[in-house]
């Protein structure tokens, strides 16, 4: 997806579950439990996206800061500019979760089917 994202000229972004151990991010810009980072070539230096974890070298208020990252405390990525993006679940319920002005919104829905023609 950040590969995609960024092929498109769009600027990737990932939301993150800070209260996971391990992650470290500043402190001073998680709201409500997470952090949204942008994972763009120009924002995140030293970019390494593994199976375990994303780490890189950012700015935040001007000041450097190495960000690592936990996968499975990775919500979701998205695209600054349209909002679309992939959502993980990491619940063994069926929630539906959705990216919406840079927030993760959970809402529960009955699945349906739709005809196609």
């Amino acid at each position: 997806m950040h590969e995609w994202m960024g092929d498109n000229g769009h600027t990737p972004h990932i939301v993150v579950d800070a209260s996971f151990d391990g992650v470290n991010v500043p402190a001073k810009h998680v709201k409500d439990g997470r952090i949204i980072l942008n994972i763009s070539e120009t924002a995140a230096h030293n970019l390494k996206l593994t199976n375990d974890s994303v780490s890189f070298r950012a700015r935040f208020s001007g000041v450097p800061f190495d960000v690592w990252v936990p996968m499975r405390s990775v919500l979701g990525i998205y695209a600054r500019e349209t909002g679309q993006g992939m959502i993980f679940s990491h619940d063994s319920d069926s929630a539906e979760q959705k990216v919406r002005n840079n927030e993760v919104e959970t809402t529960r829905s009955r699945p349906h089917l739709k005809v196609v023609k």
